[in-house]
């Protein structure tokens, strides 16, 4: 059936926990229908769950490295709702090693996902999105922006999707459908509280001018400003969701006053 374009609609790619379902909730409270995608059966299934009893939610399983499934997964989406209002492309992995021991099939997990999955989730949508005049959002990384270790094929898969975005923004912001991303830093997510230690984190608290690590809700608020009516005119951009991190550049802790 046609979408009701009194309800504006919005999906969100990867968010069945995390930095995803926080930005899927932030659309919902200011009343999208919001559409999750994932491609963990029992990460979906626990979202659904936790998410029982909400109207206006839909959820797929979709891995989105996969062109049939996201081909079949917005074939369905769109059959639904013929006009998409936001687009957020969430969905990442992470292979941490050194760059050595990193494989090709390393290599070819993570750009197959992050890279892509949002490559093709976008092509999927892009119908859609012209009809909803709506816009898309693409999670980058500050990883993307400056390099670390251990993150070869996460960070060039970073870098690249912030120049896919610029080339989609030129692209199809001819036709009125506007593309920007976002480059969180460190975020207080229930993974960064597993796999963090102390040291790191009082290294990055040192590193970052604002001392601490994002939230997933501010993450979630900049996704949002950037489809809202207020970011109207901002296409193109990739904004650093990081406390300062990447412009303190390589300025020392010792040096501060």
């Amino acid at each position: 059936m046609p979408s009701n374009y009194s309800l504006k609609i919005a999906v969100v790619t990867g968010a069945a926990r995390g930095i995803g379902l926080a930005i899927a909730q932030r659309f919902h409270a200011e009343k999208y229908h919001v559409i999750i995608l994932d491609y963990d059966k029992t990460g979906l299934q626990n979202c659904k769950t936790a998410l029982k009893g909400q109207k206006r939610y839909s959820f797929y399983l979709c891995d989105v490295s996969n062109p049939k499934q996201v081909q079949a997964t917005f074939q369905k989406i769109t059959a639904q709702f013929s006009a998409i209002h936001a687009l957020v492309n969430n969905a990442g992995i992470a292979i941490f090693k050194p760059a050595e021991e990193v494989t090709f099939e390393d290599w070819s997990t993570v750009l197959g996902t992050n890279l892509n999955g949002t490559f093709l989730c976008s092509q999927a949508c892009f119908p859609a999105l012209l009809e909803g005049k709506g816009s898309i959002v693409n999670i980058a990384s500050i990883s993307g922006v400056r390099a670390s270790t251990l993150r070869i094929a996460y960070g060039t898969s970073k870098a690249a999707i912030m120049h896919l975005t610029k080339q989609q923004a030129v692209e199809y912001g001819n036709k009125g459908v506007r593309a920007n991303a976002i480059a969180p830093g460190p975020v207080e997510t229930e993974m960064a509280k597993l796999v963090h230690s102390a040291d790191i984190r009082t290294s990055y608290n040192d590193a970052i001018p604002l001392a601490r690590y994002g939230t997933m809700e501010e993450m979630a608020n900049t996704v949002y400003f950037l489809c809202s009516p207020e970011a109207a005119y901002i296409n193109g951009q990739i904004i650093a969701v990081d406390g300062g991190f990447d412009a303190s550049g390589v300025g020392l802790p010792s040096l501060r006053t």
